[in-house]
């Protein structure tokens, strides 16, 4: 006689056997109620954007702690820590010469810890770095980034090197994961810190997501023409929708790898 599953593994199993159109509806329906959830309980919305940042350093934290304890940066990509680097780096820069908060201090912590992975990875740990795994080709992220920002961007009274420099860090945030889930693609087999790291990310990325779009619903879409005028608003949005699907499926697989109880996640083929 069969046992019978847990109801996370019923739950599970029905949404696999769902075509691709069913999955994506399910999953907008998931995001819709996560953001009502989140309106309901959340009051001060630049809270969720803290909270991004937080959830962000807490990700890098379990990297450093994986550096530590296993001296091993094994699944980890170099290219995308490079990218955080930049992004931190043009968005502080941004902020020093635009609008200096608590959003800069937080980004000084993240910077600086994502440095110090860079640094362990390149010199330190190097001989378990996977280069030949950590194969995306930085200029199919840089290049494109660039062009659209110099494209696109704010309209506001701020110098046109500093509106593009804001424009290039929001585009190349957005997809600066994507080395990483190149690795993963790779490999197909994620180790538990690395997993944790990479859900930290897609947790962040919601967060900041839902911020963006509850502040656009509580202004009634005043604050996109505040913005500015042009494309530049729309694409601020797309950019936060497009980091968070970007990761979604992975973290659908990591939900379901923790409720399963297997500390080593095994990606199916086609996921990221």
């Amino acid at each position: 006689m069969r046992a019978p599953r847990r109801p996370i593994q019923a739950v599970s199993s029905w949404v696999r056997r769902q075509p691709p159109k069913v999955k994506a509806f399910l999953a907008v329906i998931s995001g819709m109620a996560a953001l009502v959830l989140l309106r309901a309980i959340v009051h001060d919305h630049d809270n969720l954007f803290v909270a991004a940042e937080a959830v962000h350093s807490i990700g890098i934290s379990v990297l450093i702690y994986k550096l530590m304890k296993e001296k091993t940066c094994a699944g980890i990509s170099l290219k995308s820590q490079e990218l955080t680097a930049i992004f931190l780096a043009v968005r502080l820069y941004c902020s020093f010469v635009m609008e200096y908060d608590i959003h800069t201090l937080l980004d000084m912590a993240t910077l600086a810890t994502t440095l110090w992975v860079i640094y362990m990875i390149r010199f330190k740990l190097r001989s378990s770095y996977m280069e030949d795994k950590d194969n995306f080709a930085l200029y199919y992220v840089l290049v494109p980034c660039a062009v659209l920002a110099l494209l696109i961007h704010p309209s506001t009274s701020h110098h046109l090197v500093n509106r593009v420099a804001w424009a290039f860090c929001v585009y190349l945030e957005a997809i600066s994961v994507l080395p990483q889930l190149r690795v993963m693609q790779n490999t197909k087999i994620v180790e538990p810190f690395t997993a944790h790291y990479v859900f930290a990310l897609g947790v962040a990325r919601f967060l900041s997501c839902a911020h963006w779009v509850l502040q656009v619903l509580d202004s009634r879409g005043h604050l996109l023409v505040a913005l500015g005028h042009g494309l530049w608003p729309s694409m601020v949005l797309i950019s936060e929708i497009v980091q968070t699907f970007i990761l979604a499926d992975f973290c659908y697989y990591y939900i379901k790898s923790v409720f399963g109880g297997q500390l080593v996640l095994r990606l199916p083929s086609g996921v990221v």
